[in-house]
C-alpha cells in the first residue's frame, strides 16, 4: 500500500503541497514565534511555501495572523525574513 502523502496549505498563497516541501512557522506555548527547520517542534504550526512571495503575502494578507489567532509583530515578520535569507530560500 502506498504510503499517504501529507498535505498543507500554504498561508500564503492559499496552494496545497507536499509538507516536506514546505516550511513551519511554529507558535510555542510561550506564545513564541520562529521557523520550525525539523517540523517536529512542539506548538501550533502554519506552512508557508520556500519563497518570499509567500511570506510577503501572508504578511499582507495575515496569514499567519489567523492561523495562530493573534496578532503578531512586525519584528516576528522580519525574523521571519532574515531566517529565510539564511536558509537560501527564493
Amino acid at each position: 500500500m502506498a504510503k499517504k502523502i501529507s498535505m498543507r496549505q500554504c498561508v500564503g498563497c492559499g496552494e496545497m503541497k507536499n509538507k516536506k516541501d514546505m516550511m513551519r512557522v511554529l507558535k510555542s506555548a510561550e506564545g513564541f514565534i520562529a521557523l520550525d527547520m525539523t517540523g517536529k517542534k512542539n506548538g501550533r504550526g502554519a506552512y508557508l511555501c520556500m519563497h518570499k512571495e509567500c511570506l510577503a503575502r501572508a504578511r499582507k494578507n495575515k496569514g499567519l495572523e489567523r492561523s495562530f489567532k493573534m496578532s503578531i509583530p512586525d519584528e516576528v515578520y522580519e525574523n521571519l525574513e532574515r531566517e529565510f535569507e539564511e536558509g537560501g530560500y527564493e
